[in-house]
């Protein structure tokens, strides 16, 4: 009679803490979801992210592929963090790739100002040629 007590109370135990476990779950996470598809959507559309930050938008691809899996799993609180995560790496790649973008500008305006600065010091503009007076 007491092993039976004891399975009973087992079980009984394991189901609190099953549905304990399913309670903590929040709400489905549909704008977080929605946020995220449309935020590396965006870095996919912009080029510089895949040009210059390819590995950070590929995290947040992988990343969102796992949050939508974890929701069609009803895992909602690891769903809405992969979400999130996934919104924050394609910032990131973003930014990375314009930076990137706007370091290359400066190095192209500092190579442009070289330039001139040699025909200068050689008495020559690029588009009169010399200088006499």
């Amino acid at each position: 009679m007491s092993t039976r007590i004891a399975l009973l109370t087992a079980t009984g135990t394991l189901i609190a803490l099953a549905s304990a476990g399913c309670a903590t779950e929040g709400p489905k996470p549909t704008d977080e979801l929605t946020k995220a598809h449309t935020v590396v959507e965006q870095a996919d559309k912009g080029g510089t992210a895949q040009r210059y930050a390819a590995a950070d938008l590929q995290r947040a691809h992988d990343e969102l592929a796992d949050a939508d899996r974890l929701s069609g799993q009803r895992k909602y609180d690891e769903s809405r963090a992969f979400a999130q995560r996934a919104e924050v790496d394609a910032d990131v790649a973003v930014a990375r790739g314009n930076a990137m973008e706007q370091q290359k500008a400066a190095a192209d305006v500092t190579q442009s100002n070289n330039t001139l600065q040699q025909e200068i010091e050689r008495g020559q503009t690029p588009d009169t040629g010399p200088t006499h007076n």
